[in-house]
C-alpha cells in the first residue's frame, strides 16, 4: 500500500477543459441510468448484462485501432488480470444497484449508489499522504453540503425500502473497487482498451448473476429500446467519457464529479417528472459547481507545463 501510495502522491494530473467536460458530461449521461433500468423490462440484473454486452464489440474494435495507433500500450499481463478484476467489481456493483433501484425509491438509490463518492475522495486524500489543504477543505465542504441538501430533500428511508438502501450503499463500495484500478491502467492504456476489457469481464459475470436468480434475459413487451438506450447512454456515453477523463484528474476531484449526479437527477426530475425544483435544490446545485471549480483550479497545470 505504500508503493501504491507514494506514487499516487508523486503523480501529476494534466487535467484539461476537455476532460474536465468530459467528467461532467459523463457523469450527466450515467445520473439517467436508473430511470432507464426501471424503464426495461428484462431482470434487473439481466438489464446489466446488455448494458456490458452490447457496446463490446464496438469498444474491442476501437481498443484495437486505439493500440494500432499507438495510443496506448499494449497491456501487460498484470494489468490485464486488474482490469478483469476490475470488472468483476463493477458487474457486482451493477448487479447490487439494479436491484436496489427496484426495490426503493430513485432518490435513494441515488443518494446510496453515490456513496462510493465519499469513499473516492477518502482515498484521494489518503493517497496524497497529507493532510487536505484550505482549498480542498473548502471544496470538500461545498461538495458535501451541497450534495447534502439535494439528496436530503429526497431521502424516504424506511423498513420498505431498507434492502433497496443497503443494495445501494453496496454497489457504491463496490463502483469504488472499480474506479481505483481503472484509473490506473489508464495512466497507460487508452480508454477503449480499458472499457473493453472491463466489459468483457463484467458481462459475463452479470449473466451467471440473471441467471442464477432466474430472471428474464430478454426484452419482453416493452422491446429494445431501454436497453439499448441504457447501453448507449450509461456505458458508451457516460462510462466512455468518465474513463477517458480518469487520467487528468485525481481521486479527489473525480469522487467530487460524481456528486453531480443527484444535480442532474433532480434536474430531470423537475423536466421529465414536473417534480419541484425549489430555492434549496438550486443552491445545492450551486454548491457541488462551486466545489468542483475551486477543485480544478488548485489541480490546474503550470501554465509553463506543454
Amino acid at each position: 500500500m505504500a508503493t501504491a501510495t507514494d506514487g499516487q502522491a508523486e503523480k501529476i494530473y494534466p487535467g484539461g477543459a476537455w476532460p474536465f467536460a468530459a467528467l461532467l458530461l459523463g457523469n450527466a449521461a450515467l445520473a439517467l441510468g436508473p430511470w432507464l433500468v426501471r424503464l426495461t423490462d428484462t431482470g434487473p440484473v439481466a438489464a446489466g448484462f446488455w448494458r456490458m454486452v452490447l457496446p463490446l464489440p464496438l469498444f474491442a474494435w476501437l481498443a484495437w485501432r486505439e493500440i494500432g495507433r499507438g495510443e496506448g500500450a499494449a497491456p501487460s499481463r498484470r494489468i490485464i488480470w486488474m482490469l478483469l478484476a476490475a470488472g468483476a467489481f463493477f458487474a457486482f456493483d451493477l448487479a447490487s444497484w439494479h436491484l436496489g433501484i427496484e426495490l426503493t425509491k430513485l432518490g435513494n438509490a441515488t443518494l446510496f449508489g453515490n456513496s462510493g463518492s465519499l469513499l473516492l475522495m477518502a482515498w484521494g486524500l489518503f493517497a496524497l499522504r497529507r493532510a487536505p489543504n484550505r482549498p480542498e477543505m473548502l471544496a470538500l465542504a461545498a461538495a458535501l453540503t451541497g450534495a447534502a441538501i439535494l439528496l436530503g430533500r429526497s431521502l424516504d428511508v424506511s423498513t420498505s425500502t431498507l434492502i433497496g438502501d443497503l443494495l445501494c450503499v453496496l454497489a457504491g463500495v463496490f463502483y469504488v473497487l472499480y474506479l481505483i484500478p481503472a484509473q490506473s491502467a489508464r495512466a497507460t492504456m487508452g480508454q477503449w482498451s480499458v472499457l473493453a476489457l472491463i466489459c468483457a469481464s463484467a458481462a459475463p459475470t452479470l449473466l451467471a448473476i440473471a441467471l442464477v436468480l432466474g430472471e428474464p434475459i430478454w426484452p419482453g413487451g416493452a422491446g429494445w429500446t431501454p436497453v439499448l438506450g441504457l447501453a448507449l447512454s450509461s456505458q458508451i456515453v457516460g462510462q466512455g467519457l468518465l474513463v477517458y477523463a480518469l487520467k487528468s484528474f485525481s481521486p479527489l476531484i473525480v469522487g467530487m464529479a460524481l456528486l453531480t449526479q443527484p444535480a442532474i437527477a433532480a434536474l430531470t426530475g423537475w423536466l421529465a417528472f414536473d417534480e419541484v425544483l425549489g430555492w434549496p435544490d438550486i443552491f445545492g446545485m450551486a454548491l457541488v459547481a462551486a466545489a468542483l471549480v475551486i477543485a480544478r483550479g488548485r489541480a490546474a497545470p503550470s501554465p509553463r507545463r506543454s
